[in-house]
């Protein structure tokens, strides 16, 4: 049974993930705009997935309990060049983009600094929820921002709690994902609340 489950859990994870953002770049590309999307928040998503993916490779675990990951970074750098083109200036992609690479191989020069950074990297993706919910608050507009894609990254960091309690038991990793699933969930509760706004005040 419990194999069963591991089996789904892993599967559905990387089905929904293959999918994940996709909802977030329609819905850029249907508004032509970044209106209500966080730079930052996207900034430092990439940031800790990337984190997390070279730990997972580094301790080499089981390949499907991480591999999702390389699926997520290719469709941020996706969404990431479709805000920076509704912003104006593609171009400005490129700093980041050499940066990501550049730290996926400093990261491994020395075991204290993967360790190090993945301790920092849940308070990494818990300020791209916080920098994301920050804009809804301020914008009170939630307009070009996917609460389907937050809301399946809750389901994923739920399945990923049952998956690492099935085989690494990796305390670090599991006290991430149960952050990240609260946060998951914050987020797309307040796009909602600001979706019934919008619908309201129409």
């Amino acid at each position: 049974m419990e194999t069963r489950l591991l089996w789904f859990c892993n599967w559905s994870v990387l089905g929904v993930c293959a999918t994940l953002k996709l909802p977030q770049i329609f819905a850029v590309l249907g508004a032509r705009s970044a209106r209500g999307f966080s730079l930052p928040s996207l900034l430092l998503e990439l940031a800790g997935f990337l984190v997390f993916l070279r730990y997972q490779c580094y301790y080499e675990y089981p390949l499907l309990t991480y591999l999702e990951y390389p699926i997520l970074i290719a469709q941020d750098l996706i969404l990431l060049l479709c805000v920076f083109h509704f912003k104006g200036d593609v171009k400005r992609a490129a700093p980041y983009i050499v940066l990501y690479v550049s730290a996926w191989f400093l990261l491994t020069l020395q075991k204290w600094i993967i360790d190090l950074a993945m301790n920092l990297c849940t308070f990494i993706s818990a300020a791209s929820k916080f920098a994301q919910l920050q804009y809804l608050w301020k914008s009170r507009d939630s307009g070009g921002v996917s609460a389907l894609t937050w809301s399946l990254a809750s389901y994923t960091c739920a399945a990923r709690i049952m998956t690492t309690l099935m085989t690494t038991s990796d305390l670090t990793i599991l006290i991430r994902f149960v952050i990240m699933l609260a946060l998951n969930i914050w987020v797309a509760a307040t796009i909602l609340h600001y979706r019934k706004t919008d619908v309201k005040s129409e």
